[in-house]
C-alpha cells in the first residue's frame, strides 16, 4: 500500500503541482484525427445513454473536465461539437499544450482555466456532466475536492470518476516506496535510469504484469507518473464507496459493471455463486475486487445524493419492453472456437478478463443483431416473441453489451 505524504495539504498540493509541470501527463499528442474519426452520433448516443438511460439523448451538455492534463478537454470537445466543455488543471504546462490542440482543430466550444479541482467553484457555474478520471487520488484531501464537484453539478447531473485501486496496483506500490528509499528523483536522468533499472526487476514481481501489459510503462511520463508521483492514494470498493457518501454522492453504476457482478463470468459457475447473491450489492462488489484480484481502476457513474435519482434500468417490472437498446461500440460477435452449443459469444473488448464472454443461440444471435438503436425490446422481439427475451436483454446489459434508452418508458 502507498504510504501518505505527511507533508501539509498545501505544501503537497503545491508538490503535485511542480510535478505535473515537468510531467504532463497523458503524454502529449498533437494528432487527434484518429480519436475525432472514433466518435459518431452512434457512439455519442451509447454514452449518453450509459450516464442518462432515463432522458432523451441529447448533445448539447455542459461539460467540466476536471484535472483535464494535456489532451482530455480537447478530447471532449472534439466528441461533443455541440456540448460547451470547460478543462480545469494546475499545471500550465497542461494547458498551454491544450490550448495549442485548441487552435490547431479550431475547437471553440472549449475553455480552460487554470484551478485546482478544490476551487471549480470560482467557475461560477454549473454542469451537466463532469468528468474527473485520475485526479482525485492525487488531491492532498480527496473529500473536500468530490465536495466541490458534487457542487459545481447542475440538477440531474452526472460525474464519471476514476480512482487507481490498490490490489492490481501492489507492484506500483512496492516501487514507488523504493523510490523514496533511494531518494530517486523526477529529473530527465534518473528516470532514465530507474526506466533501465524495471528491466532487472525479477520475472514474478507484482509490477511486471503491468510493465508487459500497460503502454505507460514505456516512456517516461507513465513511469514518472505511475512511480514518482508525490501524491498517490487508491481506494478498494469499501473505501470508494464510503469516499462517494462523505463526498455527498450517491453511485449509480460502474462504468462498465461486468466485472464486478455476481451474475457474469466464471464466478457465477461457482460453488460461492450462492453466497454471493446473498450478499447486499456493495459486499458482493468488494468481494467480487477480491476474487478477481488485479483491478487497477474504479470508474462509476454517480449523482448528487440529494438529487432525483435517475430511473434505474430494471427488469423487475413491466417497462423493460420499451427500453430501446443500443449497442457499446467496443462489442463483437465471435463465431470461433466457441462453447459446445453456442451459435456465437458477444465480448466487450474493453474488458480486460477473459472470462466475461456471452454465450448465444442462433435466436439470440438473430435478436443481437436485429438492435438498431431505434427500435425498444418488443419491437426487436416481435409479436412471436422467443422464450427468455427478458432474460437475454438482462444479460445483454450486465455484460457492457448494451446500454438503454428508457425514456419512453412512463
Amino acid at each position: 500500500m502507498t504510504q501518505m505524504d505527511a507533508a501539509k495539504p498545501s505544501t503537497l498540493a503545491a508538490k503535485v503541482a511542480a510535478f505535473y509541470e515537468r510531467h504532463p501527463y497523458p503524454p502529449h499528442t498533437d494528432d487527434l484525427e484518429n480519436y475525432r474519426g472514433s466518435w459518431n452520433d452512434a457512439r455519442r448516443r451509447a454514452d449518453s445513454h450509459l450516464f442518462w438511460p432515463h432522458e432523451p439523448y441529447r448533445d448539447d451538455r455542459t461539460i467540466l473536465v476536471a484535472g483535464c492534463g494535456a489532451s482530455q478537454a480537447a478530447r471532449y470537445a472534439m466528441r461533443w461539437p455541440r456540448a460547451q466543455v470547460v478543462g480545469i488543471d494546475v499545471s500550465s504546462t497542461s494547458l498551454q499544450l491544450t490550448a495549442k490542440l485548441k487552435r490547431k482543430y479550431a475547437l471553440s466550444n472549449l475553455d480552460f482555466h487554470k484551478l485546482p479541482v478544490e476551487r471549480a467553484a470560482d467557475l461560477g457555474r454549473t454542469f451537466d456532466h463532469i468528468v474527473c478520471t485520475g485526479v482525485l487520488h492525487h488531491l492532498p484531501d480527496p473529500v473536500v475536492g468530490l465536495a466541490a464537484l458534487r457542487d459545481a453539478m447542475a440538477p440531474g447531473g452526472a460525474l464519471h470518476l476514476m480512482v487507481y485501486a490498490p490490489y492490481g496496483r501492489a507492484g506500483v506500490y512496492l516501487m514507488q516506496d523504493y523510490c523514496r528509499r533511494l531518494g530517486i528523483g523526477s529529473t530527465g536522468p534518473e528516470i532514465a535510469a530507474l526506466l533501465a533499472s524495471l528491466k532487472s526487476l525479477p520475472p514474478d514481481h507484482p509490477l511486471v504484469p503491468l510493465l508487459r501489459n500497460s503502454p505507460d510503462f514505456g516512456a517516461a511520463a507513465g513511469v514518472a507518473d505511475a512511480l514518482l508521483n508525490p501524491q498517490d492514494r487508491p481506494y478498494d470498493v469499501p473505501q470508494l464507496f464510503g469516499l462517494l457518501r462523505t463526498g455527498g454522492l450517491r453511485f449509480d453504476r460502474w462504468i462498465r459493471q461486468a466485472p464486478y457482478l455476481a451474475a457474469c463470468g466464471a464466478i457465477a459457475a461457482s460453488p460461492h455463486a450462492s453466497r454471493l447473491a446473498r450478499l447486499a450489492a456493495e459486499d458482493q462488489y468488494a468481494a467480487i475486487e477480491l476474487f478477481r484480484g488485479t483491478m487497477v481502476r474504479h470508474s462509476v457513474a454517480a449523482y448528487h445524493d440529494a438529487s432525483a435519482a435517475p430511473q434505474a434500468v430494471s427488469f423487475d417490472g413491466d417497462g423493460w419492453p420499451g427500453y430501446v437498446p443500443i449497442r457499446l461500440p467496443e462489442t463483437i460477435i465471435v463465431r470461433e472456437n466457441l462453447p459446445p452449443g453456442a451459435a456465437a459469444v458477444l465480448i466487450n473488448q474493453a474488458h480486460t478478463y477473459r472470462d466475461l464472454y456471452l454465450p448465444l443461440t442462433g435466436d439470440q444471435v438473430r435478436l443481437v443483431e436485429a438492435i438498431d438503436g431505434a427500435r425498444s425490446v418488443a419491437e426487436i422481439a416481435g409479436r412471436g416473441a422467443l422464450p427468455n427475451v427478458q432474460e437475454l436483454f438482462r444479460r445483454l446489459w450486465e455484460y457492457d453489451q448494451v446500454v438503454f434508452d428508457t425514456s419512453r418508458v412512463g
